[in-house]
């Protein structure tokens, strides 16, 4: 695998751009054997085949301006250059570009994995630009020219590609390329409303997903699945099993569905799928600020590490491990307030749950899940309720929301005084004492 820069137009190429595509490849375990290559630097050489494809009549200059060209071919039943200057032999100068001189008849075949072999009819294509007028070369023909020098045998890109893979094939031959790449055009991916994906409205940036704690091995094969399913059915898949199973000639050509909640259903696997180490080791970026709220200080390894197999459970993202235990770094917890709501002040029986549990927790005499678990159960019978509407009030008074890991394992971990302290003041919060 060779990784070039196409990097020819200097207003969409940052040095820092470059960074984040060998960064998010990194990240992704896809490693390249050469370059990186900056296009940018291979300007002479692009120059230089342009030159030759003027020297042998594939080419001649061309003085039209857009505007004229517009003017000219307006009402057309094929829009685009109207081969105005093919026979008027002019020769280089300022404002003036290089075109190709495409075929007036026959046909190009491009022989491709994915879509077959799909016809181009030579006259519906025009004479296209291959040398703008500043004497830069357009991508296309920069394409050619460096897959050309690089012995590049596997073209695989998007099929928004394919009306240009035969302007490609024109050009490689005219240049005299010898054996032809094998192109595979990949289907596009589209939204929920199957719009295609655009990075002024849709999630594109590898980045993000990063960020946001995906696992790299789950994008890396959540995005294999785009087009194509394992021949056994099986989606969860390792690197190994994907690599053996992959064959680029069973990728389909319809649109795929990027859809993120399944990506994040796939996440919420391999996370789950993680050995327990490996997860805490995984979780730390989220562990410390700004990803996580509490002051360095606050965090107890030993605390965090006996709560992650539970925390492991239930995020899909690496993102969301913050949430599942920042009551145990806190001073206070941060009470959701519609939780709070919902759970103690509409509650039934919060007032009497949190005294009897402020009671029974207060003389346990044993502070452990199990035992806590029993007591509370004891509490919700003598209450008339379920064990777990019995919860919620307990559970937003002692870690701020009414969803989490389980209860009692969380009590044991934040320790019988903290969780003291949290029932009366959420008792307090509750039904104030008279002044």
């Amino acid at each position: 695998m060779i990784l070039r820069i196409e990097d020819t137009d200097e207003e969409r190429s940052r040095p820092e751009w470059i960074e984040a595509i060998t960064s998010a490849m990194t990240w992704l375990g896809i490693d390249w054997d050469e370059g990186p290559f900056l296009q940018s630097q291979r300007g002479s050489r692009h120059r230089e085949a342009a030159e030759r494809l003027l020297a042998s009549g594939h080419a001649y200059w061309c003085n039209c301006t857009r505007e004229q060209i517009e003017a000219r071919t307006r009402g057309n039943a094929t829009p685009g250059y109207d081969r105005f200057c093919r026979d008027l032999e002019l020769g280089p100068g300022p404002g003036r570009a290089l075109r190709f001189r495409v075929p007036d008849a026959g046909a190009t075949v491009v022989t491709d994995l994915v879509k077959g072999q799909p016809v181009f009819e030579n006259s519906k294509i025009e004479d296209f630009v291959v040398l703008k007028s500043n004497g830069s070369a357009v991508f296309i023909l920069a394409n050619v020219v460096d897959d050309m020098d690089m012995e590049i045998t596997h073209v695989v890109r998007a099929e928004d590609h394919l009306p240009n893979t035969p302007k490609y094939l024109l050009l490689w031959r005219a240049l005299g390329g010898g054996p032809e790449p094998v192109f595979a055009h990949l289907p596009l991916l589209v939204n929920e409303r199957r719009q295609k994906l655009s990075k002024r409205r849709d999630p594109l940036f590898v980045e993000t997903y990063r960020e946001e704690g995906y696992l790299s091995e789950a994008m890396v094969s959540y995005l294999a699945l785009l087009g194509w399913s394992p021949p056994a059915g099986k989606e969860i898949l390792s690197r190994d099993e994907l690599v053996a199973a992959f064959r680029l000639e069973d990728v389909i050509s319809s649109p795929a569905f990027f859809d993120v909640k399944k990506l994040r259903h796939f996440n919420g696997e391999y996370i789950r799928a993680l050995p327990v180490e490996e997860f805490v080791e995984r979780s730390r970026p989220w562990l410390v600020p700004p990803a996580a709220p509490w002051v360095p200080e606050r965090f107890d390894d030993a605390a965090f590490r006996q709560m992650a197999p539970l925390v492991q459970e239930r995020v899909f993202v690496l993102s969301e491990v913050p949430v599942m235990v920042d009551f145990l770094f806190l001073d206070e917890p941060e009470i959701d307030e519609r939780a709070w709501e919902r759970r103690v002040v509409r509650g039934p029986s919060a007032l009497e749950l949190l005294d009897a549990a402020t009671a029974a927790y207060e003389a346990a005499p044993k502070w452990e899940a199990g035992a806590l678990h029993a007591l509370t159960a004891r509490l919700a019978e003598e209450h008339g309720l379920g064990l777990a509407k019995a919860q919620f009030p307990i559970r937003v008074a002692v870690t701020g929301r009414d969803v989490g890991p389980p209860l009692f394992e969380s009590l044991e971990v934040l320790g019988c005084e903290r969780t003291l302290e949290r029932l009366r003041s959420a008792r307090a919060r509750l039904a104030p004492p008279p002044h």
